[in-house]
């Protein structure tokens, strides 16, 4: 079994701090309209939007995010029955996804070559991301287990469109999970993801799309339904699914919300629920009512929660959400691992790679509460880019990753960017001045 070294890694045991150093600046006195408006059904990855719409973290961060719920993962390498792995592998999925509820603020757009990493000892793994493009933007990340469990890879493309009332997120990019113990690689796409009311009213997200993972050592496929709201509401965050095996043979359904929980049951079991709410809902059946609300003109009313999951006897639970600080709502509604990204610890930035998001001024600056030095030294690094990219095209020069290359996934055959290695080796005496 291999060990990895952990003696120049940038460690962290647990997150420091439970707080950011200044809150969330207001947003109510601001609208996206005029720049939006002529942006109907187009791609907004070159649309420039103010500071005040975004949150103090970059983008490769908020893909760190997926890392939260890792214990899952080491839970799937101790496990001896395929499809409970599958379970967990699932409840993973799930839970990568869970910290953007409420996230309504926009990461920052990653610069070409800026990378983030981490290390966290006390959940047993570490993790390096690069930005490998600008247009497109493509963001690379690699995770792997400090004593050779797995490693959990991918690159995404977030494809943005706005709709008039709402920004789709079009999750493009392959993840990849190899549980190396057991043999055995899972790969999965995100949901898509929408933000409602980006022009009028309140700003509420959901998730939605069928999301398939794959075991490709075994031929077993986990297939989840994140469900649209619907009219009135009632699937809201919703999340049903079901494993089956290579003859599609379904061995186990799996629902909850993604808010909130996962859990499995039996197939058996589960239809046999759902035939007798279906058969109580009809006795108590009333004509339907008019939804109140405001105009359909005005605004999306994201629909009153007033359930959580309902849990069918005989259930495991997968996983359920942490509790969020009691401030995350003066803290653009981070979680407690989300809080800790950016924190930069005293002698950190002597190991980290010149190119790491903690060292981006506009970032920090934001992140302090300044937001006119925050706004000059992001159009400071957006112009900086610009005149890097024309000075390369000037001398017919090629932009070269660092730590990623350009490859073919060797599961699912797909473009991919993999991993070359090297980082953690603190030999960055050529990485190019971005910041």
């Amino acid at each position: 079994m291999l060990l990895l070294t952990l003696t120049q890694s940038v460690r962290m045991t647990t997150p420091n701090r439970t707080t950011l150093p200044a809150p969330m600046f207001s947003r109510n006195n601001f609208s996206v309209w005029g720049i939006l408006k002529k942006c109907i059904g187009l791609e907004l990855s070159k649309i420039t939007m103010p500071i005040v719409f975004n949150e103090p973290l970059s983008f490769l961060q908020r893909i760190t995010e997926y890392m939260e719920h890792t214990y899952l993962i080491n839970k799937a390498c101790l496990l001896s029955d395929s499809i409970e792995r599958m379970q967990a592998v699932a409840a993973f999925a799930v839970s990568a996804v869970a910290s953007q509820w409420d996230r309504t603020g926009k990461p920052f757009n990653p610069l070409l070559g800026e990378t983030y990493e981490l290390t966290r000892e006390d959940q047993g793994y570490r993790l390096i991301s690069e930005q490998v493009s600008h247009h497109p933007p493509v963001s690379a990340f690699h995770a792997e287990s400090l004593v050779g469990d797995f490693v959990f890879h991918g690159s995404i493309y977030p494809k943005l469109k706005f709709w008039g009332k709402s920004v789709e997120a079009e999750p493009k990019g392959t993840i990849t999970l190899e549980l190396l113990k057991h043999g055995e690689v899972y790969t999965w796409t995100n949901p898509f993801c929408c933000v409602h009311n980006v022009i009028l009213g309140k700003l509420w997200i959901e998730q939605y799309g069928t999301v398939e993972i794959l075991n490709h050592s075994t031929g077993d496929k986990c297939v989840l339904n994140f469900k649209p709201c619907g009219m009135f509401g009632k699937e809201l965050h919703r999340v049903e699914g079901y494993i089956q095996d290579k003859s599609k043979n379904k061995l186990c359904v799996i629902y909850g919300k993604w808010t909130e929980c996962m859990w499995s049951v039996d197939p058996q079991t589960y239809e046999s629920n759902k035939k007798a709410e279906k058969k109580a809902d009809s006795k108590k059946q009333k004509s339907p009512e008019e939804p109140e609300g405001v105009d359909g003109d005005d605004a999306d009313n994201m629909p009153e929660v007033l359930e959580t999951v309902a849990v069918i006897p005989g259930s495991t639970l997968l996983w359920r959400i942490s509790s969020r600080p009691q401030h995350s709502a003066q803290m653009y509604n981070f979680t407690n691992f989300a809080m800790s990204l950016n924190e930069l610890e005293p002698g950190m930035q002597a190991t980290l790679a010149p190119t790491d998001c903690r060292l981006r001024p506009d970032i920090r600056a934001m992140e302090n509460g300044d937001m006119d030095q925050a706004s000059r030294e992001k159009a400071r690094l957006e112009e900086k880019q610009r005149s890097a990219r024309k000075d390369r095209s000037k001398d017919e020069e090629e932009w070269s990753t660092r730590w990623f290359q350009s490859g073919t996934n060797p599961y699912t055959s797909s473009q991919d960017w993999l991993y070359k290695g090297g980082y953690f080796d603190r030999k960055y005496s050529d990485l190019p001045d971005i910041y």
